[in-house]
């Protein structure tokens, strides 16, 4: 059952990565990159076994947030992937200073949610922190290296549009290594012994490379939503 809801969720998250591009545009990328970067620091809490392996949760998110980035990159230019970046480290700042502010409040006697609420955030800070190190150095080395891979392409053989496939998975694959052994120690060294801090991060690489080969269909779909909103906004020009 873990595998299938996996699966399933990796065809609803890249889904509505391509969504929110094709009815929002930059906006509907910056909403995704705002709701993954905060809810991935609450879903990577659980831990799960699935495909043999033991896996946190909150991969699938995380990586629709590299994604984003590299459709914009593509699409719309590296400022506005460097935007969406920012917007990703801003919500979660702002998501860390409130959770924690929810822990003041001294909750009514028929109150029945704070014991649950106070368990997940008040793990939450240094998931959030660790993330926001992360997060900052990993997706603003990936579209760094989009824009050096596609420079390399564009030089070599004298065309913007090809190897496509080349300048993200070249990016995503060597972030995703990064992002996953800085995370897998900061985040998790203390909290696991060693045997499961090398399943962790195993498994999440893992399920990253995996994800980094089926995001590549999707931001070739992302470039053709966005030639075909420049072609229909030059015929209404």
């Amino acid at each position: 059952m873990n595998e299938l809801i996996l699966i399933l969720s990796v065809i609803f998250i890249f889904g509505a990565v391509l969504a929110g591009y094709a009815l929002f545009g930059k906006s509907g990328l910056y909403c995704i990159s705002a709701v993954a970067a905060v809810f991935a620091n609450i879903e990577v809490l659980i831990l799960i076994n699935a495909f043999g392996m033991e896996q946190t949760l909150g991969n699938v998110l995380f990586a629709s947030t590299f994604l984003a980035t590299d459709i914009l990159s593509e699409c719309e230019g590296r400022k506005f992937a460097n935007k969406a970046v920012m917007i990703g480290i801003f919500s979660q700042v702002f998501f860390l200073v409130l959770s924690q502010s929810w822990l003041l409040y001294t909750p009514s006697e028929n109150d029945g949610a704070m014991g649950a609420i106070s368990q997940i955030v008040s793990n939450t800070p240094r998931m959030i922190l660790a993330s926001l190190s992360v997060y900052a150095i990993s997706q603003f080395f990936d579209v760094w290296l989009y824009h050096k891979w596609w420079d390399f392409t564009k030089n070599k053989f004298k065309n913007t549009d090809k190897f496509l496939w080349l300048r993200n998975n070249g990016s995503t694959l060597l972030s995703q290594l990064l992002n996953t052994l800085l995370f897998t120690v900061i985040a998790f060294a203390g909290t696991y012994d060693f045997i499961t801090l090398a399943s962790i991060f195993g498994s999440s690489y893992v399920i990253y490379v995996f994800t980094s080969l089926i995001d590549t269909p999707a931001l070739y779909l992302a470039r053709e939503i966005c030639r075909r909103k420049r072609r229909g906004l030059g015929q209404l020009l």
